[in-house]
């Protein structure tokens, strides 16, 4: 019994073989034992996971075995709250297979959740097959307002960067091209995996579960006690090219903070030769093995979120009981690897900050001006490096109300990072400002045009100025000094 309810009910259908009607002894016996646990049925061929209870019925006859004419079981399983009963098998253990078998038993319509019949006494299991019901995540319009003003403002810094530095001749190009086109790669990369979390981020084939409709007809023991719907594509591709184009964007950093460091390290300006291949090996092709890794080592198509979420698109990261797993690929995946990256930009800052705010000891002052300098400098390059996805450890390891603190500042934080560096590495520099000033000119230049496009004056084709305004009013008044005269003559005329 459980909660007033039944949750078991067992019919014996027993044949004594008498012709008459008169109840004679029939000296049969019946016995059953209820094992709490699975541990004397084990088996490879069915996966028990965290929702099957594990107990098993024997039931015997003794006496007369040919009397047994069938035998019926129904049960009322418990379901969790966040499951839903998918599917199940009626079996009985075989001992010379030393494993489940269907033969023998069905299942039947039943006024309970689960029917089984059985036509001889064994020991009887029924093998569930439990369906998640998954609570679908959908962007916050925080989360989504701050996402499409980064994409907007990396729109922005791309095009102005392709303007100034990249859309030119070698002889127009200044400074270091292959530095100014690693900081190309990282805006791309980002505005790809903003892009991409933005229209594909969430699942669009979900796994809705239907319940009602179980399969009266095939009696097929499910390989797991937890059901998952084969993958249907797009999610686990979203997923790869998700993972793939951030850690792009983490390794493009960290190639920009070395190179940076080279340059200021060893006052050149330009880079080692062999700097160029080597930086697009690891800017391009780390991320790409470390995705093929995690996607090869965990995917199949029949278990799909060993590899990626069923709530959104995106690494697997916790387990059955929704605690975060080591094991999963969002840890050795994503987190192992960036941990790293991020402490390795760490030292690039340290080191980048002590040489450029290093003070002159043959300078006897140093202007306040050139320190706030400085420090946007240093704190330009911690955005770009991406040092405040640190936050997110934070509030990995965070509980109660600082993880709810911690969350919305990484959030605000990671959702405005395209916004931080289109303040910090274009709209401060001289070249954006003189475009938009230009910009500015042309607009108003254009407006002027339009309202002077026509005239009434004879010379409507030249451009309008003082001296022709002047002229015009002088021929306005000798004309109207003319019709005066004449006008005066003929009245002359008329008098005389």
């Amino acid at each position: 019994m459980g909660n007033g309810l039944v949750d078991a009910l067992i019919y014996i259908n027993l044949t004594t073989g008498g012709t008459s009607g008169r109840k004679t002894a029939s000296n049969i016996s019946l016995g059953f034992v209820l094992y709490q646990n699975d541990g004397f049925f084990r088996t490879p061929s069915y996966n028990k996971q965290r929702w099957s209870s594990g107990r098993v019925l024997a039931a015997s006859v003794g006496g007369h075995e040919e009397a047994l004419h069938h035998v019926e079981l129904h049960f009322n399983p418990s379901i969790l709250n966040d499951t839903s009963l998918h599917d199940y098998a009626c079996v009985s253990w075989d001992y010379n297979l030393e494993d489940w078998c269907t033969k023998g038993c069905k299942k039947i319509n039943s006024s309970m959740t689960v029917g089984c019949f059985c036509n001889h006494a064994t020991n009887f299991a029924v093998l569930w097959s439990y369906s998640e019901k998954y609570q679908y995540r959908y962007l916050d319009y925080i989360s989504m307002a701050g996402l499409i003003i980064s994409a907007v403002a990396l729109v922005i810094t791309i095009v102005h960067h392709l303007k100034v530095n990249v859309c030119k001749t070698a002889r127009e190009r200044q400074g270091n091209f292959h530095a100014k086109l690693v900081l190309l790669y990282i805006y791309t990369t980002l505005l790809a995996f903003i892009l991409l979390f933005l229209c594909g981020s969430d699942n669009h084939h979900k796994s809705y579960n239907v319940t009602s409709n179980l399969d009266l007809q095939t009696n097929k023991i499910p390989e797991n006690s937890r059901h998952v719907e084969p993958d249907a594509g797009p999610c686990t591709a979203i997923t790869a090219l998700l993972h793939y184009f951030l850690l792009a964007t983490f390794t493009w950093n960290s190639v920009y903070g070395t190179q940076l460091v080279l340059l200021l390290r060893s006052l050149r300006s330009s880079l080692p030769p062999y700097w160029t291949r080597l930086s697009h090996v690891v800017g391009w092709g780390l991320p790409a093995v470390i995705m093929a890794i995690t996607l090869g080592a965990t995917y199949s198509v029949n278990n799909p979120l060993n590899y990626r979420q069923e709530e959104f698109c995106w690494l697997a990261g916790v387990d059955q009981n929704k605690q975060f797993d080591f094991a999963k690929p969002m840890f050795w995946g994503f987190l192992l690897p960036v941990s790293l990256i991020l402490v390795y930009n760490a030292v690039l800052l340290v080191v980048t900050a002590l040489t450029t705010c290093k003070i002159d000891p043959k300078l006897r002052s140093t202007k306040k001006t050139t320190l706030w300098k400085k420090f946007l400098v240093c704190f330009s390059l911690a955005v770009l490096l991406g040092l405040s996805w640190s936050l997110g450890y934070l509030v990995l390891v965070s509980h109660a109300h600082a993880h709810h603190v911690l969350s919305i500042i990484f959030c605000i934080f990671q959702t405005t990072q395209g916004l931080q560096i289109f303040i910090f590495f274009t709209a401060r520099t001289p070249t954006f400002r003189a475009a938009l000033k230009h910009s500015g000119h042309t607009i108003t230049s254009a407006s002027l045009a339009r309202a002077q496009t026509y005239y009434l004056w004879e010379n409507f084709k030249k451009a309008l100025s003082f001296e022709s305004y002047k002229k015009w009013e002088n021929s306005k008044s000798e004309s109207t000094a003319m019709s005066e005269m004449n006008t005066s003559a003929s009245c002359g005329e008329e008098m005389t």
